[in-house]
């Protein structure tokens, strides 16, 4: 059983106990987070498509923590100038586990 659900507008295919990285959101390690945008639910009696979302499906998750991306350099240069930056940014990332598919 799989789910298509959409968030920051970013599409993610999951499953149940599957651990997922989200753009981050103020939210405590065990918080529990519902996405209700599901786009389509694949289980054994098949394949069921929203038009653009699917009516009492949702999806339960639960927080497992905060991460951080790889380090991103950022470097100007503007030649002959004596001008040189250089800086570093790190994006932060919610990483959740899937609990339940949920589909009505």
């Amino acid at each position: 059983m799989y789910a298509i659900f959409v968030d920051g507008g970013r599409q993610y295919k999951v499953e149940e106990g599957q651990e997922v990285v989200l753009d981050y959101r103020d939210a405590a390690t065990g918080d529990e987070l519902r996405f209700e945008r599901v786009l389509a639910v694949a289980t054994d009696a098949g394949l069921r498509l929203g038009q653009p979302t699917l009516e009492g499906a949702r999806i339960t998750a639960q927080v497992v923590g905060v991460e951080m991306g790889d380090k991103l350099t950022v470097q100007k240069l503007r030649r002959r100038k004596n001008y040189r930056r250089k800086t570093g940014h790190r994006q932060l990332f919610t990483k959740v586990r899937i609990n339940r598919i949920e589909t009505a």
